[in-house]
């Protein structure tokens, strides 16, 4: 039973190209981690302001926003590993920037939305091409598997990296959570550079570079499925992942507490990110889960929503744990509704509409939700986005309550 679980839930790790890849990535997460949750603790003390806070969110995502989809294009046309190992060595430089500002005392405000702004460049090419690439890495019949082990890392890193970034910013320096940054991407190139035998890339075409935007386009819109997915997406994603700009504020002004509980509450929703990670792993080999889908998204904007209730650090813990579990199968299965029965040759394109949606949409979040703060408090952070989601979902429901009730009696 057990080798069973074992070899159902790691199954894609038996690629050494994905191992080697997935292995450099546990690394580097972490490092990113590491680097978010001390980047929005110091800016927060250096402004008090939830706004502000809001506003370095957004410097880093709206380059996403713009640059995503063109991204897309780029990435059906040249090998994948190349596009990473340039965008993992320009995180580097960021860090060792990042790093020396801090340690030389001279950061401002302004230098660090401009490194964010440079994060978020690199990043709309880094992660469509880290999502794809997984396709390639494991092939159709692990897909899945290599989804959900893939966010395992990101939420493995949740949970260890505020963790360190916590320890470190309270007992020793903020400068060593930016060298950590930095040192973990050389992790990621080292991976890299062990991968070998990959599929070869369709020779690269002088096509106009918004008409292969606008085919990508319209394929999703003419999937039912997918549409229906990315419309959804642009809710939830919008308003019910903003926990960087939320929780630090939660944490100063209802908790009372400082840089160790932000970190703590930070690192228990990728407890249950984590938790959710290693069981869609176990579930991949059963296919897509619509009905769980359903019920994943009225899980994610209730909980949001309930943290109007919760004023004390241990209900605080379990409720961000919550957050964190539904957040990562909304994930889980939004990828998988992209990535599955994509043509190949399309799929750059595709992952790029998800990671727009994903993570590109969150400067309006940010900006919405900082706002929200300063005008009420910290506490409105989480339902206020909870509500706005809920409403925002009627006319969806309304839309397509066809395809609805087809996931829920046919769950496909």
């Amino acid at each position: 039973m057990f080798p069973n679980f074992l070899s159902n839930t790691f199954s894609s790790l038996q690629s050494r190209n994905f191992r080697n890849f997935w292995l450099g990535q546990c690394i580097s997460v972490i490092g990113t981690w590491v680097q978010r949750t001390a980047q929005t603790w110091l800016v927060y003390k250096m402004t008090n302001s939830a706004l502000l806070v809001g506003i370095l969110s957004a410097c880093q995502f709206i380059p996403i926003l713009l640059l995503t989809l063109f991204a897309g294009t780029i990435i059906d046309r040249f090998p994948k590993k190349k596009i990473l190992l340039l965008t993992q060595s320009g995180f580097l430089i960021l860090g060792l920037i990042m790093t020396s500002l801090v340690f030389f005392n001279l950061i401002k405000y302004w230098e660090i939305l401009l490194i964010a702004i440079g994060y978020g460049i690199l990043q709309s090419f880094d992660t469509p091409t880290r999502q794809a690439f997984v396709f390639e890495l494991v092939g159709p019949k692990n897909l899945l598997n290599g989804i959900s082990l893939n966010s395992s890392v990101f939420n493995l890193a949740k949970i260890i990296g505020p963790s360190i970034a916590g320890v470190l910013m309270a007992n020793f320096s903020i400068v060593f959570c930016f060298l950590i940054d930095a040192c973990s991407y050389s992790a990621v190139l080292l991976g890299l550079f062990f991968i070998d035998n990959l599929p070869a890339v369709a020779p690269a075409n002088h096509k106009n570079i918004f008409r292969e935007i606008q085919v990508g386009v319209k394929y999703i819109t003419k999937e039912p499925a997918i549409r229906l997915s990315a419309e959804i997406m642009l809710v939830i994603c919008t308003l019910n992942f903003n926990n960087n700009v939320i929780i630090p504020v939660y944490a100063k002004t209802v908790l009372h507490a400082g840089a160790q509980t932000f970190a703590n509450l930070l690192s228990a929703v990728g407890v249950g990110s984590l938790i959710a990670a290693f069981i869609m792993s176990y579930l991949a080999k059963n296919g897509k889960n619509q009905r769980l889908y359903l019920v994943i998204i009225i899980g994610s904007i209730l909980s949001q929503t309930l943290m109007l209730f919760v004023h004390t650090y241990g209900l605080a813990l379990l409720m961000m744990s919550l957050v964190g579990f539904c957040n990562m199968i909304f994930l889980n299965q939004s990828n998988a509704a992209f990535q599955y029965s994509v043509p190949n040759e399309l799929r750059g394109r595709i992952m790029s509409v998800y990671v727009l949606l994903n993570q590109g949409t969150t400067p309006i979040g940010s900006l919405f939700v900082g706002s929200l703060m300063d005008v009420t408090s910290g506490l409105w952070g989480f339902p206020g986005c909870g509500i706005l989601a809920g409403v925002l979902m009627l006319p969806i429901v309304l839309e397509h309550k066809h395809l609805l009730k087809q996931w829920l009696v046919k769950n496909e």
